[in-house]
């Protein structure tokens, strides 16, 4: 039976291959495109999600999760990166909260960490996190589907294809 750790791990390289197949699907304008009413655009996105990992999870065990070196209100910021950028700032996020995963065990959590001032088990912050990854993720891929239209390729089972194998 894979550890709580391992299992959690698993979940956050799931959503991050999902936000990844709906990127690889677009083209590089696209990836800034914000839509008709203002929604934020995928880069936007992947820029928060990157910040927010690498706070949250840089001294994760040791300091508050809302670091005071992250802008947030910046992640927010209209912007046009070269897929290359989007993808090394994507990984620098990633990087870190992998990084930090691989050095946790479940004797760990039945530790407690603090998140902008307030106490979270273990447990509760890493669900947190996973959470809200996959809230930004399920945007990410609304997104590009849109974009793509039929264009699309989807990412699990396409629809009327229910009962093949």
């Amino acid at each position: 039976m894979p550890s709580i750790v391992s299992s959690l791990e698993s979940e956050y390289r799931r959503y991050k291959l999902l936000a990844e197949a709906a990127f690889h699907q677009l083209d590089d304008p696209q990836l800034s495109e914000s839509g008709d009413g203002g929604f934020n655009s995928i880069a936007t996105l992947v820029w928060h999600i990157s910040g927010n990992l690498k706070s949250r999870f840089t001294d994760f065990l040791t300091s508050d999760g809302e670091k005071p070196w992250r802008n947030r209100d910046a992640e927010f910021l209209p912007r046009s990166p070269t897929r290359t950028e989007l993808t090394t700032t994507w990984e620098e996020g990633w990087g870190v909260l992998f990084a930090t995963l691989e050095g946790l065990d479940d004797a760990d959590l039945a530790r407690s960490v603090t998140i902008r001032g307030s106490a979270l088990s273990v447990p509760e912050a890493l669900h947190r996190s996973l959470a809200h990854v996959a809230y930004h993720v399920g945007q990410i891929v609304f997104m590009a589907k849109a974009m793509r239209g039929t264009d699309w390729q989807y990412l699990s089972i396409p629809p009327g294809k229910s009962s093949e194998k």
